[in-house]
């Protein structure tokens, strides 16, 4: 069983490391960087590799690449002035010659290394003018009685920062590690049952093991992450994780929230839409009628690929809301993509009574004023917008529904915000989130655990799929000769500009060049610009105009990434495609193929393309499903840049990795809603120790 006060004893948790021998303010901050304040936070702390120091390597059986220790007699040591001066110091141990080199040397590290000094040194074999050669070894000097015991433990290297040399940490751990050892045990917070289902190893020998991992283990097996000690703490941590998901998902469903029943106006907007939703688009706004009826918060996440038509579900919800007497609010990460449901949303639900708000960071004060008047009266009854909706000084009459667009641009703790805007004057709003990133089941299973999900698994009928093609940069005139004859057969094209640098200065410059030198290898085209620099009305009026086919090609940034809708357009050009992930190659993508005419999208490229670069571009030429893009995107580049930054809070793990251990997470799932059930006195401290003040995000 669990123990009973659930905190070490005492509790390592609340001893802040300044405790520790050696350890002042100046080096607590540079702890603090990387999130160590507490004696337990140490503990956890643990090494993202190892190194081999349990034997001394021969000269000549090392090999190029390798990492190893040496031991022998330095033989010669000079200054050489060759393209950088560096200092040389030629090793020997009676099985052959190494050189040492040291590109970065004081006067003092000279003298040290004359001709007869008897050193250890460990560093990774490279190939040299002369041969092989050890770069910026570290090294020591065998004392006068010929130190000769080797280390007993693979030595650990810790995530670290500025300042925080390996030498330093490693020797405030091994403190860590003994008051651990003194008081026999770490709290463990798993039932035994639940212990034996993470592999039986108990937490306190699984910390010893990882931090000092004996000679016998195996090496390979630490580095894959697979070790039963790894393992053991990943269980954990998911857990914790699921957990503190799954608290968030029950205290919302704990308060009242509205019941929405009526939805004549709901079949009334149906009968006015040009088409007819397809299927999967009744079968998830029937899931949501379901959950915002049953008088319980709706948590739910709506996936759809692109083009799929969650906005038409988003509005058949909203009128759901609106129907049965509240707001709804409607969030969006760009001010571009907030227009764009502005105008959609205007076109359809206008002519049916409704009246629209509109919220962004872009207001001017008077606008403001009246925009958070209407909303506080109740006149505004849809609201859509940015961020600037959770916004402080933004009042709610009666907010029953918020929707949330792109889900993964927003962290748990805005969705919250929002939510909290609800519950001063009535019962908590019901949430839809939406993704056109569709979520890998492994993610959806802890990042997302405590929403239910839908999925729009159809395409509207008519939609054409979009072939794609790469070119290297040296066909760009090939390129461009193709969007010639799109544009005078009557299409229109985009050319998306991208550059490595998040600087938005330099990528609206970068986008400026392109569109000025493709005017002028093009002058019979008309030719207009957008980026994230330009003013709100700007964009729009450039957009409307694309949309309107006054312009025929249109260069942008990946601002066009999301929400834009013209059917005419059926060419795409990626510039440096190789430099976007997986998912937002799709997203810009999917804004053609959305009318009849047969789509392409060529992929440029820049050579040489690394590995990964030319994975992530097959995978795009040759798969249209957004569902298997997203699995690939997600074994690529790892959860945290899948979900994108500002999901760190909740995704950034210590030990678990979503990709390597998802094979944990069916037991985890299984084993959380039993913990919930039968323990939950466990619950506060596993969230604790594991996420610390990010738990903040589990509180509702």
């Amino acid at each position: 069983m669990a123990g009973k006060s659930h905190r070490e004893s005492p509790s390592m948790d609340t001893i802040p490391v300044t405790r520790l021998k050696g350890v002042g303010p100046s080096l607590g901050d540079k702890l603090q960087k990387i999130g160590i304040s507490s004696v337990q936070d140490l503990l956890f702390h643990l090494p993202f590799r190892y190194q081999d120091r349990t034997r001394i390597n021969t000269i000549r059986g090392i090999h190029f690449g390798e990492q190893v220790q040496l031991e022998g007699e330095v033989v010669a040591a000079r200054v050489v002035f060759g393209k950088r001066r560096s200092l040389q110091c030629t090793l020997t141990d009676k099985t052959g010659f190494i050189n040492l080199r040291f590109f970065s040397f004081s006067n003092a590290q000279k003298n040290n290394l004359q001709p007869g000094s008897l050193i250890r040194c460990y560093g990774e074999v490279r190939r040299g003018s002369g041969g092989l050669e050890i770069y910026h070894p570290e090294y020591r000097h065998l004392d006068a009685l010929g130190m000769s015991a080797v280390e007993q433990t693979l030595t650990p290297i810790y995530p670290s920062t500025e300042g925080l040399q390996q030498a330093r940490l490693r020797s405030i751990i091994e403190q860590a590690l003994a008051m651990l050892a003194d008081q026999g045990k770490v709290a463990e917070y798993l039932p035994e049952s639940i212990r034996a289902a993470a592999g039986g190893i108990s937490l306190a020998d699984a910390i010893q093991l990882l931090h000092n991992p004996p000679q016998n283990v195996t090496l390979a097996l630490l580095e894959s992450g697979r070790h039963p000690a790894q393992r053991r703490l990943a269980f954990e941590e998911l857990l914790s994780h699921r957990l503190c998901m799954r608290r968030l998902r029950e205290s919302s469903q704990l308060r009242a929230a509205p019941k929405l029943a009526s939805k004549a106006i709901v079949d009334k907007f149906i009968a006015s839409l040009a088409f007819k939703p397809t299927a999967a688009q009744l079968r998830c706004f029937g899931e949501i009628q379901q959950d915002v009826c049953s008088g319980k918060t709706m948590l739910r996440l709506l996936q759809g690929d692109v083009g799929s038509g969650k906005t038409v579900v988003a509005a058949m919800s909203a009128l759901l809301a609106v129907e049965n007497g509240f707001q709804v609010a409607i969030m969006a990460p760009t001010e571009l993509l907030a227009e764009q449901h502005g105008n959609t949303f205007s076109q359809w639900l206008e002519p049916l009574g409704i009246r629209l708000g509109w919220l962004s960071g872009k207001l001017t004060a008077a606008k403001r004023r009246q925009q958070l008047q209407d909303i506080e009266s109740g006149l505004a009854q849809v609201i859509i917008g940015t961020h600037a909706l959770f916004q402080d000084g933004v009042e709610y009459q009666r907010l029953g529904l918020i929707i949330i667009d792109e889900q993964h641009r927003f962290g748990v703790h805005q969705r919250m915000a929002l939510q909290n805007k609800s519950t001063d004057k009535g019962p908590t709003a019901h949430q839809l989130v939406m993704t056109a990133t569709p979520i890998p089941r492994t993610l959806a299973m802890s990042a997302y655990a405590d929403l239910d999900c839908s999925v729009i698994d159809e395409l509207p009928p008519g939609r054409t799929p979009v072939k794609t093609l790469l070119a290297g940069d040296e066909r760009r005139d090939e390129v461009i000769a193709r969007i010639k004859n799109a544009c005078t057969a009557g299409s229109q094209a985009y050319w998306v500009c991208t550059l490595i640098e998040e600087s938005e200065a330099l990528q609206a410059q970068a986008a400026e060049v392109t569109a000025a030198t493709l005017q002028e290898q093009l002058p019979e085209l008309n030719i207009s610009l957008v980026h994230g620099r330009m003013k709100s009305g700007e964009k729009t009026a450039i957009m409307n105009q694309f949309k309107q086919g006054q312009l025929q090609l249109l260069v942008a940034t990946t601002v066009i990434e999301v929400g834009v809708d013209v059917p005419n357009a059926s060419l795409m050009v990626i510039e440096n495609s190789e430099r976007l992930g997986l998912a937002q190659l799709h997203q810009l993508r999917g804004r053609v193929g959305r009318g009849s005419l047969a789509s392409y999208c060529v992929l440029l490229y820049q050579n040489p393309l690394s590995e990964t670069g030319k994975q992530r571009l097959r995978v795009m030429r040759e798969s249209n499903d957004g569902f298997f893009i997203a699995e690939k995107d997600l074994e690529i580049r790892g959860p945290g840049q899948v979900l994108g930054t500002q999901q760190t809070g909740l995704m950034s793990f210590r030990v678990a990795d979503i990709g390597r251990d998802a094979d944990l997470l069916d037991s985890v799932g299984e084993h959380a809603e039993e913990i919930l059930t039968s323990y939950p006195e466990v619950i506060e401290p596993l969230v604790h120790r594991w996420l610390g003040d990010r738990e903040e995000y589990g509180r509702v």
